[in-house]
């Protein structure tokens, strides 16, 4: 079964309400689908969100490099996901979010051509349920205690307060009460994008010594290894690298540091393969992992993630899918968090159906020279 045709798609899909974070307020989301054709008819869909503060990614440069590395692809065993990641990485350096929408949908089409779900293409299913993590980024502190509480209420077990977006102080408080409102006996943790410098990085971790937050995620610079380093030192916290994580030899370098664990997502590694990859080796590390979506892909890439948690060797701390924060989705029957759990999609492929319909309504034409903030 060889690889027919390669089919690079922007879209622009709107949030169910923005979400702010360090730096940003996200208001919609501009990602990358792929569709994939083989020679004998079947089709498989991957999706990749555009992310130019982690990935380098535009929307524009995403486009411009899948239909680079398509006519390499072209012929190619659509079902040796090695030689196809072998020849993108021939074609281009980096892009990895580009890359990894043309992997996920490969696996799409494998499973579908082969009659399996995608976790059994990697091993096979370990779990089947799991506790999606809420991200609280309202915007206020009153706002995010409110929202956790509803959502507790709701059935949710795990929650992510958005810091770095203000005063290490003022962040820390908000961290506390937030902690108080959800009470114990969940997955809590913090996470500011880049958000400190070191000095504040320290104060916030002193600040929130004694709340029950079981990780805080990348308080620095996403190449300050010596930074995150030293906040690791003044911790009582666990700290997380996700934005500095692009690699396995990425995965080594922060467990060396002193870094307790990483979030894992498909665009900084290329897809499901690469993610599998350094989820094995932070087992044999004895290190943390968090799988995560980027704010925000839809259930195509919800589903890829799913999949990849099914088989991972373990997921201490926990899933972030991200489509629950968009207003529409792409699919017929889109990935939904009941009571703040989800179930494992397993039909053959992803076990999601692409409506194209919808990606038709919400595609953007992006002229050649554009910047990707004006599609």
């Amino acid at each position: 079964m060889k690889i027919k045709r390669i089919e690079p798609i922007a879209v622009r899909l709107p949030m169910a309400k923005p979400m702010r974070m360090a730096g940003v307020l996200i208001e919609s989301a501009d990602n990358l689908l792929v569709r994939v054709e083989s020679d004998d008819g079947v089709v498989g869909w991957g999706e990749a969100s555009s992310a130019p503060t982690m990935t380098g990614e535009t929307m524009q440069g995403m486009l411009a490099a899948a239909r680079h590395v398509a006519p390499a692809l072209i012929g190619v065993d659509a079902c040796d996901f090695g030689a196809a990641c072998a020849r993108m990485d021939a074609r281009i350096y980096g892009n990895t979010g580009a890359k990894a929408a043309i992997e996920i949908a490969l696996h799409d089409l494998a499973g579908r051509a082969a009659g399996k779900p995608v976790y059994e293409l990697l091993g096979g299913r370990k779990r089947e349920r799991f506790a999606a993590l809420w991200l609280l980024g309202t915007g206020s502190e009153q706002g995010d205690i409110d929202e956790a509480r509803a959502k507790k209420a709701a059935g949710f077990v795990a929650f992510k307060v958005k810091v770095g977006t203000g005063t290490a102080a003022d962040d820390a408080r908000r961290t506390r009460r937030v902690c108080e409102a959800l009470g114990c006996g969940m997955l809590l943790c913090a996470d500011a994008n880049k958000g400190y410098d070191v000095k504040q990085a320290v104060e916030y971790v002193r600040a929130v010594a004694e709340s029950p937050l079981d990780f805080f995620e990348q308080p620095v610079g996403a190449d300050d290894i010596a930074g995150m380093a030293e906040v690791a030192r003044a911790s009582r916290v666990p700290i997380c690298v996700d934005e500095g994580l692009h690699s396995i030899g990425d995965v080594q370098r922060y467990h060396t540091a002193g870094i307790a664990g990483g979030s894992l997502k498909t665009i900084k590694l290329g897809g499901i393969e690469g993610t599998m990859r350094a989820a094995r080796l932070a087992e044999s590390l004895g290190w943390k992992v968090n799988l995560a979506c980027k704010v925000a892909e839809s259930s195509i890439a919800a589903a890829a993630m799913l999949h990849i948690a099914a088989a991972v060797p373990s997921l201490d701390w926990g899933l972030s899918l991200s489509n629950q924060y968009l207003s529409a989705d792409l699919v017929t029957a889109p990935v939904r968090v009941v009571e703040g759990h989800v179930e494992l999609p397993r039909g053959a492929g992803l076990g999601v159906e692409v409506d194209e319909r919808e990606v038709a309504k919400y595609a953007v034409k992006i002229q050649p020279g554009a910047s990707s903030t004006h599609l």
